[in-house]
């Protein structure tokens, strides 16, 4: 079975978050709310998630500047929800860091489809750049520094899940599920010794490893290098 997708909901208005979670929840998307910024930090840095829906006034600080806090963290990408309707404003989102904006009110439909826009254009985006690696999951080309890697079908997909996560941690039954399917019948095994051949390819000390990092008792992620 496919995994739900992990959509954050950052809004302040509970009816309209809760109205938003009946609309969009069930089948391939599965929504958390959050009503300030300090919640929506905490559960981030707890869990990975596909989409951030980001409303620009909270209780507790501006959501612009969250929004480029994370930009700079993880490339997760983020829709505007908000009451400030000015093209002053949708181009401060944009620049941000936001992949899109949505002016209150809005149509429960039109945020169905501006979400799956964004959730697909995200599945397509196949290359990252980054820190002399170059990885094309479409094209199925992995570099370091120019040199070519060879990656199994599993490394690939691992591999995939934790540089689109990079900055967070990717826990690991998120990852047996997502590369191996039902995680309770998948050998946990598996997934170390695929991290481990990981390393050994793309990390310069495999056994001090800069990028591929094991947060214990959770999972794994790609470290952010400041």
């Amino acid at each position: 079975m496919r995994a739900a997708k992990q959509i954050l909901v950052v809004e302040d208005d509970r009816t309209l978050s809760r109205g938003i979670v009946l609309a969009l929840g069930g089948g391939e998307l599965a929504l958390t709310e959050a009503h300030d910024l300090r919640e929506a930090e905490r559960l981030r840095q707890e869990q990975p998630f596909d989409l951030i829906l980001l409303d620009c006034g909270l209780p507790d600080g501006n959501g612009l500047d969250w929004c480029v806090r994370v930009r700079r963290e993880s490339p997760v990408p983020i829709i505007f929800l908000t009451a400030n309707d000015t093209e002053y404003d949708e181009v401060a989102g944009l620049e941000a860091g936001a992949e899109d904006y949505i002016a209150k009110p809005f149509s429960l439909a039109v945020l169905r489809a501006r979400v799956g826009n964004v959730l697909r254009r995200q599945e397509s985006s196949s290359r990252v750049v980054l820190d002399g690696f170059v990885f094309d999951f479409e094209q199925l080309t992995f570099t370091r520094n120019g040199e070519p890697v060879e990656l199994s079908k599993t490394e690939q997909k691992v591999l995939q899940l934790l540089v689109r996560s990079r900055g967070s941690t990717v826990p690991r039954e998120r990852l047996l599920d997502r590369v191996w399917g039902d995680a309770e019948y998948v050998d946990e095994n598996a997934l170390s010794v695929t991290v481990r051949r990981l390393r050994s390819k793309l990390e310069d000390t495999p056994g001090k490893p800069r990028y591929i990092k094991t947060v214990y008792g959770i999972g794994y992620t790609w470290a952010v290098k400041p």
